[in-house]
Protein backbone atom coordinates (compact mmCIF):
# COMPACT_ATOMS: atom_id res chain seq x y z
CA UNK A 1 0.00 0.00 0.00
CA UNK A 2 1.60 3.70 -1.08
CA UNK A 3 1.01 6.63 0.60
CA UNK A 4 -2.17 8.58 0.69
CA UNK A 5 -1.34 11.80 -1.45
CA UNK A 6 -3.97 14.90 -0.57
CA UNK A 7 -3.90 17.35 -3.33
CA UNK A 8 -3.11 21.01 -2.66
CA UNK A 9 -6.07 23.04 -1.58
CA UNK A 10 -6.68 26.21 0.43
CA UNK A 11 -5.89 24.96 3.85
CA UNK A 12 -2.74 22.88 3.00
CA UNK A 13 -1.28 24.99 -0.03
CA UNK A 14 1.42 22.28 -0.57
CA UNK A 15 -1.04 19.29 -0.17
CA UNK A 16 -1.21 16.30 2.36
CA UNK A 17 1.45 13.35 2.46
CA UNK A 18 -0.02 10.54 4.81
CA UNK A 19 2.57 7.65 5.32
CA UNK A 20 0.76 4.28 4.80
CA UNK A 21 1.80 3.04 8.08
CA UNK A 22 -0.83 5.50 9.61
CA UNK A 23 -3.79 3.58 7.44
CA UNK A 24 -5.27 0.38 8.72
CA UNK A 25 -7.62 -1.20 5.83
CA UNK A 26 -10.31 -3.89 6.76
CA UNK A 27 -11.87 -6.16 4.84
CA UNK A 28 -15.30 -7.49 4.50
CA UNK A 29 -18.24 -8.81 2.47
CA UNK A 30 -19.83 -6.58 0.81
CA UNK A 31 -23.59 -6.49 -0.05
CA UNK A 32 -24.72 -5.60 -3.43
CA UNK A 33 -23.96 -7.23 -6.95
CA UNK A 34 -21.14 -10.27 -6.86
CA UNK A 35 -22.43 -12.99 -8.86
CA UNK A 36 -21.26 -16.33 -7.24
CA UNK A 37 -18.40 -14.70 -5.83
CA UNK A 38 -20.62 -12.12 -3.30
CA UNK A 39 -19.88 -14.53 -0.08
CA UNK A 40 -16.36 -15.56 -0.95
CA UNK A 41 -15.18 -12.16 -1.85
CA UNK A 42 -13.61 -9.79 0.71
CA UNK A 43 -14.47 -6.61 -1.56
CA UNK A 44 -15.77 -4.20 1.24
CA UNK A 45 -12.93 -1.89 2.70
CA UNK A 46 -12.90 -0.24 5.64
CA UNK A 47 -9.82 2.76 5.75
CA UNK A 48 -9.34 4.70 8.87
CA UNK A 49 -6.86 6.95 10.00
CA UNK A 50 -6.23 8.19 13.84
CA UNK A 51 -6.22 11.98 13.73
CA UNK A 52 -4.36 12.40 16.97
CA UNK A 53 -1.13 10.49 15.65
CA UNK A 54 -0.90 10.89 12.05
CA UNK A 55 2.50 13.05 11.43
CA UNK A 56 0.78 14.26 8.03
CA UNK A 57 -1.13 17.15 10.09
CA UNK A 58 0.56 20.50 11.59
CA UNK A 59 -0.94 21.25 15.37
CA UNK A 60 -3.39 23.72 13.55
CA UNK A 61 -4.45 21.73 11.06
CA UNK A 62 -5.07 19.08 13.31
CA UNK A 63 -6.81 20.86 15.54
CA UNK A 64 -9.23 22.40 12.76
CA UNK A 65 -9.81 18.34 11.25
CA UNK A 66 -10.69 17.14 14.64
CA UNK A 67 -13.32 19.92 15.16
CA UNK A 68 -14.97 20.20 11.81
CA UNK A 69 -14.77 15.90 11.37
CA UNK A 70 -16.15 15.59 15.22
CA UNK A 71 -19.54 14.24 14.14
CA UNK A 72 -17.73 11.22 11.82
CA UNK A 73 -14.98 10.36 14.47
CA UNK A 74 -15.18 7.78 16.60
CA UNK A 75 -12.38 8.77 19.18
CA UNK A 76 -10.12 10.59 17.33
CA UNK A 77 -10.30 7.75 14.70
CA UNK A 78 -11.75 8.70 11.12
CA UNK A 79 -13.16 5.50 9.12
CA UNK A 80 -14.11 5.24 5.58
CA UNK A 81 -15.54 2.50 3.74
CA UNK A 82 -16.49 1.89 0.29
CA UNK A 83 -18.32 -1.35 -1.30
CA UNK A 84 -19.73 -0.08 -4.19
CA UNK A 85 -17.31 -1.64 -6.29
CA UNK A 86 -17.10 -5.74 -6.90
CA UNK A 87 -13.11 -5.62 -7.21
CA UNK A 88 -11.35 -5.07 -3.71
CA UNK A 89 -8.49 -2.95 -5.48
CA UNK A 90 -11.37 -0.12 -6.99
CA UNK A 91 -12.84 0.05 -3.47
CA UNK A 92 -9.42 0.54 -1.93
CA UNK A 93 -8.93 2.88 -4.54
CA UNK A 94 -12.30 4.36 -4.01
CA UNK A 95 -12.08 4.60 -0.11
CA UNK A 96 -7.75 5.89 -0.22
CA UNK A 97 -10.20 9.05 -2.56
CA UNK A 98 -13.55 9.63 -0.18
CA UNK A 99 -10.59 9.94 2.43
CA UNK A 100 -8.65 12.48 0.69
CA UNK A 101 -11.16 14.65 -0.11
CA UNK A 102 -12.59 14.42 3.27
CA UNK A 103 -9.15 15.76 5.07
CA UNK A 104 -8.97 18.10 1.88
CA UNK A 105 -12.83 19.69 2.55
CA UNK A 106 -12.11 20.01 6.16
CA UNK A 107 -8.85 21.95 5.85
CA UNK A 108 -10.62 24.58 4.10
CA UNK A 109 -10.35 27.43 6.01
CA UNK A 110 -13.78 29.22 6.83
CA UNK A 111 -15.12 32.35 5.40
CA UNK A 112 -15.69 35.38 7.17
CA UNK A 113 -18.41 36.99 6.44
CA UNK A 114 -18.45 40.97 6.39
CA UNK A 115 -21.55 42.20 7.51
CA UNK A 116 -22.86 44.07 4.61
CA UNK A 117 -26.37 46.53 4.19
CA UNK A 118 -28.98 46.21 1.51
CA UNK A 119 -29.16 49.20 -0.71
CA UNK A 120 -31.20 51.79 -1.07
CA UNK A 121 -32.75 50.04 -4.01
CA UNK A 122 -33.69 46.95 -2.20
CA UNK A 123 -35.22 48.78 0.61
CA UNK A 124 -37.36 50.76 -1.57
CA UNK A 125 -38.29 47.61 -3.99
CA UNK A 126 -39.03 45.66 -0.47
CA UNK A 127 -41.29 48.67 1.41
CA UNK A 128 -43.55 49.11 -2.20
CA UNK A 129 -43.93 45.11 -2.21
CA UNK A 130 -45.30 45.44 1.08
CA UNK A 131 -47.33 48.48 0.27
CA UNK A 132 -48.82 47.06 -2.47
CA UNK A 133 -49.84 43.59 -0.30
CA UNK A 134 -51.23 45.94 1.96
CA UNK A 135 -53.86 47.63 -0.39
CA UNK A 136 -54.39 43.99 -2.20
CA UNK A 137 -55.31 42.67 1.53
CA UNK A 138 -57.61 46.55 2.39
CA UNK A 139 -59.67 45.91 -1.20
CA UNK A 140 -61.18 42.80 -0.21
CA UNK A 141 -62.04 43.89 3.03
CA UNK A 142 -65.82 44.60 3.29
CA UNK A 143 -66.47 48.13 2.44
CA UNK A 144 -67.44 50.28 5.97
CA UNK A 145 -70.99 52.21 6.72
CA UNK A 146 -70.36 55.58 4.96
Amino acid sequence: MDDLHVPPGPGAPRGLRVPAGELVEQFSHASGPGGQGVNTTDSRVQLSLDLATTTALSDTQRELVLDRLSGRLSGTVLTVSAAEHRQQRRNRTAARQRLAALLRDALVPALVRRPTRPTNGSRRRRLEGKRRRSETKQHRRRPGPE
